[in-house]
């Protein structure tokens, strides 16, 4: 038998009011190994992110992969962590807010993390306590891969197969080219190098995923590149001004190319590029991936190979150029639903 979720006491005349969910990765509750491992585990179980079968992988994950990686990487949160906890929710939960501020006051706004706290169960079950019956759900990932908004994704529509009254949804899969996203990246880069000048290169660093989701019709980095082309038209670049790359690779096998951290060496050594800016246009905000393996560790391995100006160029995160794109954004998908 089916189990569905209790309902809301309000009749269904009543859940006719329009909510935003809008959706990040996630984050543990503290830099702890205690706190990292659940988060990791989590994360790595999900067949859209890891595509091998269970019966092989999850006792490599329990037992070499955690025990290593939940030490390793809460060492790693430590560094970046804020007064206010992980960079990931604070700058999240500005977003949410900005977004608040830029919408009518009757569209209820809400975010959660595919993996941890607060739980898209949890705020897809807030938002329909308050009367929500009309949802846009918009990932915060501007270019699509299936291991980041697929995953997503997936969380929402499962909701749906336990609810009763089921919302009515419009999911947002992408925005990589959006035109208010593109100008609130240039403008971000452009007022960086103005306030602290200009490198030689600039360097658009992008997570990376493995070849073999691209060659099956993964559409994420022809979506990075373009990202990259558009930004870089809008700040008046050459292709010889800029390269795209990839970050962030795990385990084996081919991964995208070029390789971040290989750039990082070559780019001094071989093509005597020792001024690099770097700009991470995949993460809305900044991140473990972008303060810590960016700023500090890429940072290292550049002036490490020669390079003698590292400058890391924050991530959107509160920029009021990029909360207007995000409403912009949800107010063009929410056409018919969100009265201006």
């Amino acid at each position: 038998m089916p189990h569905f979720q209790p309902e809301p006491p309000h009749g269904a005349h009543q859940q006719a009011r329009v909510g935003i969910l809008l959706i990040n990765l996630g984050t543990p509750a503290a830099p702890t190994p205690e706190a990292v491992r659940p988060f990791l585990r989590d994360f790595l179980s999900d067949p859209r992110v890891v595509e091998l079968s269970p019966w092989l992988w999850q006792p490599l994950l329990r037992g070499i992969i955690l025990p290593l990686r939940s030490r390793q990487s809460a060492e790693l949160y430590k560094k970046i962590w804020l007064k206010e906890g992980s960079p990931l929710k604070v700058f999240t939960h500005r977003q949410l807010e900005g977004l608040r501020d830029r919408l009518p006051e009757n569209v209820h706004c809400a975010y959660a993390m595919s993996y941890g706290k607060p739980s898209i169960h949890e705020a897809m079950s807030t938002l329909k306590s308050k009367g929500v019956g009309r949802l846009i759900v918009l990932p915060l990932y501007p270019q699509y891969a299936a291991s980041s908004t697929g995953a997503a994704l997936d969380k929402v529509l499962g909701e749906l197969e336990h609810e009763r009254n089921q919302m009515s949804v419009r999911t947002v899969a992408r925005f990589y080219f959006h035109t208010d996203y593109i100008r609130a990246l240039a403008q971000q880069i452009a007022s960086y190098r103005k306030q602290y000048g200009a490198g030689e290169k600039l360097m658009f660093s992008f997570h990376s995923i493995p070849q073999k989701h691209s060659d099956l019709g993964d559409p994420y980095a022809q979506e990075c590149r373009e990202t990259a082309r558009l930004v870089a038209l809008e700040l008046g670049l050459n292709e010889q001004d800029y390269v795209v790359s990839f970050q962030s690779r795990f385990g084996g096998g081919k991964w995208l190319e070029p390789s971040t951290q290989t750039l990082f060496k070559e780019l001094p050594r071989k093509h005597k590029i020792t001024k690099l800016d770097v700009v991470c246009p995949g993460f809305v905000s900044d991140c473990l991936e972008t303060m810590e393996e960016i700023a500090i560790r890429g940072r290292e391995q550049f002036h490490a190979a020669g390079g003698t100006q590292f400058q890391y160029i924050p991530c959107l995160n509160d920029n009021p150029a990029w909360l207007d794109a995000l409403s912009n954004i949800v107010k063009v998908n929410g056409a018919g639903w969100i009265n201006l």
